[in-house]
């Protein structure tokens, strides 16, 4: 990688060291997607409902005590042991399980976001929602937020070095090869996602020129057929498997996308064809971990496909 983007990076890991959040003696006043929140510094115990916050403080060493029951990710398996107590699905959270812990904070975040008033009235709480403006920044945010209440910035820094080291990369990577697609196939249905949408960091995060920018924003995209990625062209086309990531019945992705109309795509006959790990990019999206794998994975599709 040339030096520019390199201080470049750097640059933007040192502008999130900046102060996020207030510090006191014995607590932290954390900025978050509801407002503020005095946490506790290193609570002893931890409620998270959000599986990208499960993420990250994974990465940086930080244990919880209580977790989803439907977390579908499998490096963080541990989290399934009988240890942790589960305190409902990423959508709805058990609140008489939550009570019984007495919990020191209660994360959530994306699909638990909705319940954070509700959830909050139990303890301290954060809601760590990505801002679909500006998702690296949050992610590096949240992260070093984290690292300040559970003293793990040390940690996060390295993390969040090694992650804008590899998106620069990548970045330089995307500029030549041409313009991308995204698609994500469910139910035997395939929907396109544009800029905008819950996935469009594969464009404002690691550089994708959009082939179609005008798609509409709906978490699950915008419904296409075959046709429509025809007419499109794409000249890589990147594709999310809902089904795989959720252990969901049905035609996969490769299947849905195997057919003669996108076989004529420059995308296809160029190789370009990318199946992105669908947990990863469907569950947790905005975890260091997942998204570090994410920059490693487009990397890689970029580097084999020039």
């Amino acid at each position: 990688m040339s030096r520019a983007p390199y201080f470049a990076a750097m640059f933007m890991v040192f502008s999130f060291l900046a102060p996020l959040s207030s510090a006191h003696a014995d607590g932290v006043m954390v900025q978050h997607a509801m407002g503020e929140t005095e946490v506790k510094k290193e609570p002893k115990t931890v409620a998270v409902l959000d599986v990208s916050a499960l993420d990250t403080l994974y990465a940086i060493g930080v244990d919880v005590q209580g977790v989803p029951n439907d977390i579908f990710v499998p490096y963080l398996h541990k989290f399934d042991g009988q240890e942790y107590r589960k305190v409902g699905s990423v959508f709805e959270p058990d609140y008489e399980a939550l009570n019984a812990m007495a919990p020191d904070l209660i994360i959530v975040g994306g699909r638990s976001s909705p319940k954070y008033g509700e959830v909050s009235k139990i303890a301290p709480t954060i809601d760590l929602t990505p801002d679909l403006k500006d998702r690296l920044g949050s992610t590096i945010k949240y992260a070093e937020e984290l690292g300040e209440i559970f003293g793990k910035q040390k940690e996060v820094f390295e993390r969040v070095t090694k992650l804008t080291q590899s998106i620069e990369s990548v970045k330089e990577k995307g500029r030549a090869p041409g313009n991308g697609l995204l698609v994500m196939t469910t139910g035997g249905k395939m929907s396109a996602m544009g800029p905008g949408t819950w996935f469009a960091m594969l464009y404002d995060t690691f550089g994708i020129t959009p082939a179609v920018k005008d798609l509409g924003t709906s978490f699950h995209g915008q419904i296409v057929s075959p046709e429509f990625v025809l007419e499109t062209d794409p000249d890589w086309l990147f594709v999310i498997d809902r089904d795989a990531a959720i252990g969901q019945a049905g035609a996969s992705a490769k299947q849905i996308v195997d057919n003669e109309l996108i076989r004529q795509t420059k995308a296809w006959k160029l190789g370009h064809v990318v199946y992105l790990d669908p947990v990863n990019w469907y569950i947790v999206g905005d975890g260091l971990i997942a998204m570090q794998a994410m920059a490693d994975e487009l990397s890689k599709a970029l580097s084999s496909g020039q």
